[in-house]
């Protein structure tokens, strides 16, 4: 039996096994598929253990996105462009780092119908999944980006990846159309100690996380009139190009799938 992981650290939060194990089963798949807390300095056992083929394939979720590129033999285009890898394939011998982060979030954001293009947009957080998305914005032609984070050199390395953002302290609330937390903040439960009570009506609030289906932050948003969308589709279409990177089988959404993420 193959087995394949997700590792991060939290990584409680994490549904990946139950849509995986869905899709395995649904096709007949001899695999099964699990979570693990890693370590950062337990990162090169793990995908030695790739290597050697004793672990099939992984996702990567927060904090070792970019943690995990020193280790792999090759990336592909968008995992190199973004130097952020959510999904690890073998491949003819090598250890491939893939970001299907870019495809997830496009395909969720087209799905909430709100028209991007030229819009203002502004991310919370530098980390993990935020290279993804501004790649993503940057195919959707939007006017503008707008980065903070609570340490600011991390946007600033940010910037050195993408020079068409820009940088505002933490704390600091400009005007924006979109709004995206791409924070840890709100997993559990915690605030964002941000002001929006001048933010009102027809923006769009979203939020990367998707475990609790609703965060504060949306709450916030929905309470002052304006739209709302946590990051359950972003993690569905995500994980279905792993899915297809794995077994090369395009896995089905049905209402039997979207119950099994239902865990709040």
């Amino acid at each position: 039996m193959k087995k394949y992981f997700v590792i991060g650290n939290p990584i409680n939060h994490s549904l990946s096994p139950n849509l995986h194990n869905y899709w395995l089963k649904e096709n007949n798949i001899n695999a099964a598929y699990d979570k693990i807390k890693l370590e950062k300095n337990e990162i090169a056992n793990f995908i030695n253990e790739i290597k050697n083929q004793k672990i099939s394939g992984c996702n990567v979720t927060v904090p070792f996105k970019k943690n995990v590129i020193p280790f792999l033999d090759k990336l592909s285009r968008e995992a190199d462009q973004t130097q952020s890898v959510n999904t690890i394939t073998f491949e003819d011998g090598c250890t491939v780092g893939h970001n299907t982060d870019i495809f997830g979030f496009q395909k969720a954001i087209e799905a909430t119908n709100y028209n991007i293009k030229d819009k203002k947009i502004f991310i919370l957080g530098a980390g993990g999944v935020c290279p993804s998305i501004i790649f993503a914005l940057n195919k959707m032609n939007v006017f503008k980006i707008i980065i903070s984070n609570r340490t600011i050199q991390k946007a600033e390395n940010l910037k050195t990846q993408f020079d068409n953002v820009d940088i505002v302290e933490w704390g600091n609330c400009p005007a924006f159309d979109v709004i995206i937390n791409a924070t840890s903040l709100g997993l559990n439960n915690e605030k964002i100690n941000l002001n929006f009570s001048n933010t009102i009506n027809d923006k769009l609030f979203y939020d990367t996380i998707y475990n609790p289906t609703e965060t504060n932050f949306l709450k916030e948003g929905k309470k002052l009139g304006n739209h709302t969308e946590n990051g359950k589709l972003m993690f569905i279409y995500q994980a279905a190009e792993a899915f297809k990177l794995w077994h090369k089988i395009e896995p089905k959404f049905n209402k039997e799938m979207f119950k099994l993420l239902e865990n709040d």
